[in-house]
């Protein structure tokens, strides 16, 4: 190491693992990245994608200053001239046209940076539009709102207690390529080869023989699209053979008899052939998870964009429930957050509420106070009284990452009569933007994780403030969307401390403290006071101070049982069979007698990428991260394609082109294609992404097909045909 080298413990912002990094730093350069073995929860666990940390925060590509669209052309302009811009167009669009002529897209990367997790609540708070859309509707909604519907808290995601359990049923996951999602858990691999050692079971449930699947006791190769069956007659199989134990629950539970007579008729025989597993097999996987003497079902991603997404998304925590599994040490419990509120007394809630509004044009009703982004497109071309004519995009791509890109980009192109992008890259969205305003690379910001602790298989707590100081010109994430909700709302020119002051006084109002507290926090930011507000009113009562004091992070112990305190039910109970489900079953039977005429798509998750954003960076490129056709030996013989030859894949929002990998590793009738890809439209300044684009399978959806209760995007089991490109 030279002289002026020094090192900077970092949470890593690349994937939901959360893994605790070590960067060393020459001068104002991240010139490496390790694991860091005193960090409390990742113990120096790393994968690729926290080693390439420097390389991606150096990366040429970033914009370094804020771009203004002059005369057509996107120019470099001065910050104060971007904010003058964005508060002389939008307040003034809405006056005109009313608070919902602005809609805003919030991106996955939201999720992953401090500021992303403090202020474009406030920003939506400011707009007052109902037209919000973000990742989630490609991604976990479903989750959200089967949590809602059985615990009244939409946020109340319970996780695998992985280094309890005893049994661990996967069910369209694949950890060891995505790191672990709606479960943050650094060395996911370590923790399963950990269940294997101390003879538990694995089992996974998956049509692709993925690393995770190769590393089961069990790997059943489901027909895509059809879990929810198969998680219906899991339930069927424990309440038939009389396996069911809920144990503690029991005194929790609200409507059990209704549950056992809906699910009556989801037999494994009755479901076997839409599945494509044999009626044994599904017995003997029901009989395994009741038997353990500690189990937990987690479903994810491939469960969650099908056609029966909530759905399944329930039924993956009915089998816990009726297990007994659900809340107890080796199942699947609640995290509890250090930025969590505090615990309340258990009560009736005023539980959750589906469709309090819906979208203009097609009646999507709302979930979570957001409408899916399949609709954005169309809400901003269709004219008429509440059309989207200014967008707001905040860390997102969704002409890649959302279905029909082609229609949203001409939508973004011709029909908006301003946009935004908070983003470090000009990108396929970004490019259409007329004001971009980029924050500095991830080594000169703060570093907190407030979404994805909620989400911890043990509760821990971490910060990072910035390894490198802000290099002059660039601006603060945080006082960036500060600026912009000041810009949005009227107070352009305030101070950005005039935000955080005001989103202290009403959280302290909210939680009913002394005003005074404010004056005690400390922090050399408004962030950073928010943050340790946070800390003190959350449920451990901790300080900025102390967090400071412990820079690889304070453990806070394993995870407990919290039933009935998460409850917020109308109830005060879990309630089993919420109506939307139960008005839902129908359409789940009637999917029985469904089978795919050809071929189906199914997505696919690289160690080396995280959706769209990650495809710029050389050392991320390459080993399993390629953009192809995975096809079966059978279905490619019979189509007559070989290895390495271009396939056209055509489907219902059109066709794209991508080279054929022959393996067995996916089963019969099923092609997988990964997200993320297609960075090929003009006006990018993506130069290693651009050299080797890939193709936006998205780009064969129309956006038509959605899982009605949470508005997702049916991203997998998409009929599909497939030629060879002549």
């Amino acid at each position: 190491m030279s002289h002026d080298s020094r090192t900077a413990p970092r949470i890593c912002p690349l994937c939901e693992a959360t893994c605790g990094l070590t960067l060393t730093i020459e001068g104002t350069t991240v010139t490496g990245a390790r694991g860091d073995h005193d960090d409390v929860f990742s113990q120096g666990f790393i994968c690729p994608k926290g080693a390439s940390f420097g390389g991606l925060d150096a990366d040429p590509d970033r914009l370094r200053t804020p771009l203004v669209r002059t005369d057509g052309v996107l120019r470099e302009a001065t910050w104060s001239e971007a904010f003058d811009a964005v508060a002389a167009k939008i307040p003034a669009l809405t006056r005109e046209h009313g608070e919902q002529a602005v809609g805003v897209y919030l991106g996955n990367p939201n999720v992953h940076t401090m500021a992303g997790g403090l202020y474009p609540p406030l920003l939506l708070s400011a707009l007052g539009t109902r037209n919000v859309f973000t990742a989630s509707t490609l991604d976990q909604m479903p989750k959200h709102v089967s949590s809602g519907l059985l615990f009244g808290d939409a946020q109340a995601i319970p996780v695998p207690d992985l280094d309890r359990t005893a049994h661990l049923l996967l069910i369209g996951a694949n950890p060891l390529e995505s790191n672990g999602s709606l479960c943050t858990a650094p060395d996911f691999p370590g923790r399963l080869r950990a269940l294997r050692r101390r003879g538990g079971t694995l089992t996974v449930v998956d049509p692709r023989r993925t690393r995770t699947a190769r590393l089961a006791d069990r790997h059943a190769a489901i027909r895509p699209g059809t879990d929810a069956l198969l998680l219906a007659a899991l339930t069927q199989v424990l309440v038939e053979e009389k396996l069911t134990d809920p144990g503690a629950l029991g005194e929790h539970l609200e409507g059990l008899d209704e549950l056992t007579e809906a699910i009556a008729d989801f037999t494994p025989e009755a479901v076997a052939a839409a599945c494509d597993l044999d009626a044994e097999t599904i017995r003997a996987i029901a009989r395994e998870l009741a038997a353990a003497p500690a189990a937990a079902v987690y479903g994810r991603i491939g469960s969650c964009t099908v056609e029966h997404g909530t759905l399944a998304s329930w039924l993956v925590d009915v089998l816990n429930i009726l297990t007994g599994n659900l809340d107890r040490p080796g199942g699947a419990l609640f995290p509890l957050s250090a930025t969590a509120r505090a615990p309340r007394a258990a009560a009736p809630g005023k539980g959750f509420a589906l469709g309090r509004w819906t979208s203009r044009v097609s009646g999507h009703p709302e979930a979570k106070g957001e409408l899916p982004v399949s609709a954005l497109a169309e809400e901003i071309e269709t004219p008429g009284e509440g059309r989207i004519r200014a967008l707001i995009v905040v860390a997102g791509n969704p002409v890649l990452s959302a279905p029909d890109g082609d229609r949203l980009d001409r939508a973004l192109a011709d029909g908006l009569d301003f946009m935004v992008s908070v983003d470090p890259y000009l990108n396929e969205t970004s490019r259409h933007a007329d004001v971009v305003l980029p924050p500095p690379p991830p080594s000169q910001g703060a570093h907190f994780d407030f979404a994805l602790n909620s989400l911890a298989v043990r509760n821990q707590v971490r910060y990072s403030r910035p390894a490198v100081p802000l290099e002059e010109g660039r601006m603060d994430e945080s006082e960036i969307l500060a600026r912009l909700v000041l810009a949005v709302g009227g107070m352009h020119g305030a101070p950005p401390e005039a935000v955080d002051d005001r989103a202290i006084g009403a959280a302290l109002a909210k939680a009913g403290a002394p005003a005074s507290l404010a004056g005690e926090l400390t922090g050399r930011t408004g962030a950073e006071r928010r943050l340790d507000l946070m800390l003190r009113l959350g449920p451990y009562g901790l300080t900025l101070e102390q967090l400071l004091a412990h820079p690889h992070g304070i453990d806070l112990g394993p995870l407990k049982p919290r039933l009935p305190e998460v409850l917020r039910t109308r109830s005060g109970r879990i309630e089993l069979l919420p109506a939307p489900i139960a008005a839902d079953l129908p359409r789940l039977r009637a999917s029985l007698g469904a089978r795919p005429a050809g071929l189906v798509l199914v997505g696919r998750r690289h160690l080396r990428s995280n959706n769209s954003w990650m495809h710029n960076v050389p050392a991320l490129r390459g080993g399993s991260n390629v953009c192809t056709l995975q096809i079966h030996p059978d279905d490619a013989a019979r189509i007559g394609l070989a290895d390495g030859d271009t396939a056209r894949i055509t489907a219902a929002g059109g066709e794209v082109e991508a080279f054929a990998e022959i393996t067995d590793s996916v089963r019969t009738g099923v092609v997988s294609l990964p997200h993320g890809w297609g960075h090929s439209r003009p006006g990018t300044r993506m130069s290693v992404a651009g050299d080797d684009p890939g193709v936006n399978v998205n780009q064969l959806l129309d956006g038509t097909l959605l899982d009605p209760l949470s508005g997702t995007a049916v991203l997998n089991a998409v009929p599909v045909a497939v030629t060879p490109s002549r």
